[in-house]
């Protein structure tokens, strides 16, 4: 049978079983199962009326909301895809992504409207979703498994970022591992501060929070001191986050006499967590869930629960359920499982290059594993840095760099940072120009935080003969 691992299935089912329960607490507003499903049904009536098709693309730019849930649960019924667009971008880079997955709809909150208006795309207004006046029935849509229900873009080692697509099965079964590793429970109170844009945002703990009746309290955005009040208001019990989540949360004034009794699980993602910071939060009596992941996984691989943070600190854990990794011989970690992307939009060279000839996802991370199977992430083969999260991939800037008309030259590596985890540094062959003037540069083209922290002028970038950076090279030349 198909459509048995269908999303739309999860908030239809929830809203027959437990119609008054909470989903949704957001900025104290309560939103009940059956509101989310009504709301999402409404919606699915508008993409119709509006003549939206299956596989048909809707964009979106908004904080975290409830209307944005009602919308990824309005595109699971009527067979349409998700596009969550991040308004930390410039309106360059969101152009290129409005043009490149060409959407049918684009859906903007009304903070985001001025960005989206500078990206030269006609727009909706994301708003609470009125009555369905659609004469037709919602679920009759004949949504498969294998159809695409969220296109996140990531950004490319080639200068230009692709759309990675998942499948409504990439969402099912990769919720469904991480339930049975660390999971959501019907009591729980699950805190959301990770932006929607991202996949981390939907499948680590927030689809599954609704799924199962837990109470999801949904953030805007992140603000550390207002996380920590809320654990202690809210009685939060689980929490995802990335390794810059729980610093800035740890460097507030109140973390020591915050109340954080209620919260027994702590989820770390997107980068590896810094073992002191580990120490911080153990010292706290919260144990912080490690794992690993990438969009192209849904993102979820590796974990290590709880019960072995002390004893594996610094371990990304073992694989999730339904999810299987080996490693190439030169150590670069492969995946395999119903949780893998389906390829990259319209991109078929990118999407066979990101698969072995056997059929495994190249993560182009580096590992190792231990006698007892845990593995440990030690480096990357692709040329990206982590900062605050957020993958940064030096192509991009390279060659925004590469574009101003005195810059001769240009190679970014990621340095550690204490707040980020690691920061951009520019090197720069150019002429008459000097470092605010690039940063200005890059910050009207670039997302802030891929702009470089710090420039540093040289008379030649090193490369090798066929012309390739030698960065290693590079930062030996400069005393790094």
């Amino acid at each position: 049978m198909s459509g048995l691992h269908t999303i739309d299935r999860w908030i239809r089912d929830r809203a027959r079983t437990t119609p008054d329960r909470v989903a949704i607490d957001f900025e104290g507003r309560l939103v009940t199962c059956r509101e989310l499903d009504e709301a999402s049904d409404a919606l699915a009536a508008a993409f119709r009326e509006a003549g939206l098709r299956r596989g048909d693309r809707v964009a979106t730019l908004t904080p975290n909301s409830p209307e944005h849930v009602a919308a990824l649960f309005a595109c699971a019924k009527a067979g349409t895809i998700l596009l969550p667009l991040s308004f930390r971008l410039s309106p360059v880079e969101l152009r290129y992504q409005l043009e490149d997955a060409e959407p049918a709809l684009f859906l903007v909150a009304e903070e985001h409207e001025e960005l989206a208006a500078a990206t030269g795309h006609r727009f909706h207004r994301l708003e609470r979703p009125r009555p369905a006046t659609w004469s037709g029935d919602v679920a009759a849509t004949d949504v498969s498994d294998d159809d695409p229900l969220l296109l996140v873009y990531t950004s490319g080692t080639t200068g230009k970022p692709k759309g990675a697509l998942l499948t409504h099965a990439n969402c099912f079964w990769t919720n469904v591992g991480f339930d049975l590793t660390t999971g959501v429970h019907q009591d729980d109170v699950v805190l959301q501060v990770l932006p929607q844009f991202h996949v981390g945002g939907w499948n680590v703990q927030a689809l599954l929070a609704i799924w199962k009746g837990a109470r999801l309290v949904l953030e805007r955005q992140f603000d550390p001191a207002r996380a920590l009040r809320l654990i202690e208001e809210k009685r939060v019990s689980t929490m995802m986050g990335v390794p810059s989540t729980y610093l800035f949360m740890a460097q507030q004034p109140e973390f020591a006499s915050a109340d954080l009794s209620s919260l027994s699980r702590a989820v770390v993602g997107g980068a590896p967590m810094p073992e002191a910071l580990l120490e911080t939060w153990a010292a706290r009596g919260v144990a912080i869930v490690q794992g690993y992941g990438l969009t192209e996984a849904a993102p979820n691989v590796l974990c290590l629960p709880p019960h072995e943070a002390a004893r594996k600190l610094g371990c990304a854990g073992k694989p999730y359920p339904f999810v299987e990794v080996r490693l190439s011989p030169e150590g670069e970690l492969q995946v395999r499982g119903p949780n893998v992307f389906a390829g990259y939009w319209r991109n078929q060279e990118a999407t066979a290059e990101a698969f072995t000839s056997d059929g495994w996802l190249r993560t182009g991370d580096v590992a190792e594993r231990d006698d007892e199977g845990f593995y440990r992430i030690r480096g990357r083969l692709k040329d990206m840095y982590i900062s605050g999260g957020e993958n940064v991939y030096p192509a991009e800037i390279e060659a925004v760099l590469h574009e101003h008309p005195r810059v001769a030259d240009a190679a970014v590596v990621g340095v550690e940072d204490e707040r980020w985890g690691e920061v951009g540094l520019a090197f720069v062959v150019a002429d008459g120009v000097d470092e605010e003037e690039l940063r200005d540069w890059c910050l009207a083209r670039l997302a802030r935080f891929k702009v470089p922290r710090s420039f540093r002028f040289v008379d030649a970038i090193p490369r090798n003969g066929l012309g390739k950076i030698q960065k290693d090279a590079l930062l030996v030349r400069e005393g790094l």
